[in-house]
């Protein structure tokens, strides 16, 4: 075998590239041309394509492999909400539908515990005075009840029969991703008489993404559905969040990319430098041909830059953008399989909606937070009052360690008997405290045989209190606040109007009507809320153990009253109506007629809670 000669192929030239014969088929032969190429880099293709491409393409395609996992889960997670099962009211019968299907107008039943599919407007509930309980915790992160009220002509419209026959037209703004802010009007039209007009307001609102409690059943119409629901709008169009590590990385990406343009101009500039000189034009086996050697010089100069943009690419790391988003992606499974971060209480552990931020955790270096929920419990006792100056506080006794309230209020010198008692009626009724006779729920606390559901707990805490020293609050029945005095006694008031608290006025009022027909505004907030608004005289007999409880970390307020003649009530209650029916700069117009009913009040005393 080793003596054989080594067979080669052949191969077959036709002279002149035409066939000899005319009866055979001829078939083209194909060689390589003349061209000499011994260097190994050319202007063409200084390196392999595929040394250069397949990184960045490696890179591409790990990253589009970890953001589409991540955004299939989000898909998962939208078809889970949207192929939910909702029921709505069609021809007087419950049609079962997917969520996806909802319609604004629809009339939808939620029942106990579920999620609202939409932005609804509240109708009608199984309770006779048409209230409902909800927790916003998705949307807002309180898990307090918050309470939400159907106008009074819906109310009694309580099942599918008579819900269907409810013919009425809603006005509302367009959508709008504030969660606390919703202004609109209902008009209720029957037996062709003329239309009824209500007012609605965020107490009306039930919002998508919050969870119906402690109700059985509601029913709602919707009036903004799928991404323009204040839940959707509130994310809708968000840019997309990149880490402090991810940012640095894309610093140094410039600096070594500035690098790589800074190399390759120079040596194209030493390149001509060089060839500049007599002779040291190309090498001779890489001579120019006269067509070449005519082409303009920018033009060659350019193609010369890019090559060695090309043959120094290595400057960028690549690899690290590799390992980084390898990190990132198989971090995220790490966090959810950690079981430190596990919450019994909820049967959950952490959950990556986003690998991006992963690295996140580990820069924080202060944390802001606001005290209530947060740093404590959110569990609010009752520790002690002021009246006119004189000091109540509640008896407590220790029982394993822990303070615990038993009996009546004791007094550091006494107030009149009248202000005693306009002050505890003041604590009974200046609130938007409800009564549920169920089991507590999330956000409900009880007490006694009674349960109290707010969407404050300061306000829980307050009515408890009131109950301490004898005044103990029955509910609202038809419109009627019902309060129980010290002598057992039953005093119903009716309620006028509310005028809600919210952060810039810092206090909240009630205006009732007595079983006498007096008219009170009854009113709470802060000492900077309330102190300006009352006669002088009172301030400094409060101020002194206002300050004092702030200074031992209690949660203060102040608490007012004022009588009501009732022509100027006729022209409040004229104002407020008007106001509230109005579509356009409603919340300006309320606060504006809420500044000048809460003026030249009496202050009665103030409040100390305990945030524990």
């Amino acid at each position: 075998c080793g003596g054989e000669e080594k067979r080669v192929g052949t191969r077959t030239v036709f002279l002149g590239n035409h066939p000899v014969s005319t009866t055979e088929a001829y078939v083209a032969q194909r060689f390589c041309d003349n061209r000499i190429v011994s260097s190994k880099v050319i202007v063409d293709t200084p390196t392999s394509p595929i040394t250069s491409g397949l990184p960045l393409f490696f890179v591409i395609t790990v990253t589009a492999i970890k953001q589409g996992y991540e955004d299939w889960l989000r898909h998962r997670a939208d078809n889970e909400v949207n192929k939910s099962t909702v029921y709505i009211i069609e021809n007087a019968k419950r049609v079962r539908k997917e969520s996806e299907k909802i319609k604004v107008g629809d009339i939808v039943e939620v029942q106990a515990d579920e999620t609202f599919p939409c932005d609804l407007i509240l109708l009608s509930s199984c309770t006779s005075d048409g209230i409902c309980f909800v927790t916003t915790a998705s949307l807002d992160g309180e898990s307090n009840c918050k309470t939400h009220y159907a106008v009074r002509e819906t109310i009694a419209l309580c099942t599918a029969e008579s819900i269907d026959t409810l013919r009425a037209a809603i006005e509302c703004e367009q959508p709008q991703p504030d969660l606390y802010k919703f202004v609109g009007r209902i008009n209720i039209y029957s037996n062709n008489l003329e239309a009824v007009a209500r007012s609605l307001g965020p107490e009306n609102l039930l919002l998508k993404g919050a969870t119906l409690k402690n109700t059985k059943k509601i029913y709602g119409v919707a009036v903004y559905t799928g991404m323009e629901t204040k839940m959707a709008l509130n994310y809708q169009g968000k840019s997309q969040k990149r880490s402090a590590v991810e940012k640095s990385i894309n610093a140094f990406l410039v600096v070594y990319l500035f690098i790589l343009l800074t190399k390759a101009v120079v040596c194209t500039t030493l390149k001509y430098v060089w060839q500049s000189t007599p002779y040291n034009d190309e090498p001779w086996y890489n001579q120019k041909t006269q067509k070449e050697r005519d082409t303009l010089k920018v033009l060659k100069m350019f193609t010369d830059f890019l090559s060695f943009m090309v043959l120094f690419n290595f400057i960028i790391p690549v690899s690290m953008y590799v390992t980084v988003e390898m990190q990132k992606f198989l971090g995220s499974f790490f966090i959810s399989w950690d079981k430190d971060f596990y919450d019994e209480e909820i049967n959950e552990g952490a959950l990556v909606n986003t690998s991006d931020l992963n690295e996140e955790l580990g820069q924080v270096d202060y944390v802001f937070t606001d005290k209530t929920g947060t740093l404590t419990e959110n569990s609010m006792e009752f520790i002690e009052c002021c009246i006119d100056g004189h000091k109540y506080k509640g008896v407590t006794q220790e029982t394993d360690g822990l303070s615990q309230t038993d009996g009546s209020l004791t007094y550091f010198d006494k107030a009149d008997k009248n202000r005693e008692e306009l002050f505890m009626r003041a604590l009974c009724l200046c609130h938007t405290v409800q009564i549920k006779t169920n089991d507590a729920v999330d956000g409900a606390t009880e007490s006694a045989e009674l349960t109290y559901v707010s969407s404050s707990p300061d306000e829980i805490a307050l009515v408890k209190g009131a109950k301490k020293y004898g005044f103990t609050f029955l509910g609202i029945q038809n419109g009627h606040m019902r309060i129980e005095n010290q002598r057992k006694e039953i005093e119903e008031y009716e309620l006028l109007h509310t005028l809600n608290f919210d952060s810039v006025r810092r206090r909240m009022s009630v205006i009732v009507k007595t079983q006498a027909g007096d008219i009170i505004l009854f009113c709470k907030g802060a000492d900077s809320a309330i102190f300006p608004r009352v006669q002088n005289h009172e301030i400094e007999l409060t101020k002194t153990h206002v300050e004092r409880n702030a200074l031992d970390g209690y949660r203060t307020l102040c608490v007012a009253f004022k009588e009501i003649a009732p022509d100027d009530y006729e022209r409040i209650d004229r104002q407020l109506i008007e106001a509230k029916m109005s579509l356009q700069d409603r919340e300006e117009k309320l606060e504006k007629i809420f500044d000048d009913i809460e003026t030249n009040m009496n202050l009665i005393g103030a409040t100390a809670v305990e945030d524990k």
